[in-house]
């Protein structure tokens, strides 16, 4: 925990930018009976009948000093998946950035070992020569910043029938441009003293 919360003490720096990293199921839906839009004092009504389309999984990182959120969005959750978003997140995200530092939670495919089942050693050794990872602990996702990121998403975006990918990803990233340009940050004040003292009992009683 505390290590988590040091990395969040950093100062600005974007040559090592602090990106949070989360990840999420998505059911696509398709409506069955096309819904009834909303009327003068009448909201828009849906059947409760439809089709399955499968599931996409949402990569989402965000940046909480700059206000920058990315996304990566596939058919899966496998290594090879979390390795392909993460090298977006290098290449295309932040190719001018020395060392990446990543929180994120201890998903048994989040890790280097990812690399080298995804990619030739080569290419493996560069992406991990990219980043910096920091993992949350076992009951401490809250701790991500990027969790606070995708409950908005889900708020903003999500509570709704979604058919098929390709829309998916269209509507995702309208989301994300437009919290973009607001910048919108999130105002991070627990710290490790804080922890120390709000959360002491977490910590082992050492008598002298």
């Amino acid at each position: 925990m505390e290590e988590v919360l040091d990395v969040y003490e950093r100062p600005y720096d974007p040559q090592r930018p602090v990106v949070c990293m989360d990840e999420m199921p998505y059911q696509l839906l398709l409506e069955v009976c096309p819904p009834l839009p909303m009327e003068p004092g009448q909201p828009r009504r849906e059947d409760y009948e439809y089709e399955r389309k499968g599931i996409s999984n949402i990569f989402l990182f965000f940046e909480p000093l700059a206000g920058k959120r990315y996304v990566w969005i596939n058919g899966h959750r496998t290594r090879e998946d979390w390795a392909e978003a993460m090298r977006y997140l290098a290449d295309e995200c932040y190719p001018d950035a020395g060392v990446i530092v990543v929180v994120m939670d201890n998903l048994n495919t989040h890790g280097p070992a990812s690399f080298y089942e995804a990619f030739d050693p080569a290419e493996a050794h560069r992406l991990r020569e990219r980043f910096e990872f920091h993992y949350t602990p076992k009951h401490g996702s809250w701790l991500n910043m990027a969790e606070i990121e995708l409950s908005a998403l889900v708020r903003t975006c999500l509570k709704r029938r979604i058919p098929d990918e390709e829309t998916l990803r269209r509507e995702v990233q309208v989301w994300a441009d437009e919290r973009n340009q607001k910048a919108v940050r999130v105002e991070w004040h627990f710290t490790t003293a804080d922890a120390r003292t709000r959360l002491k009992r977490l910590y082992p009683n050492i008598h002298d």
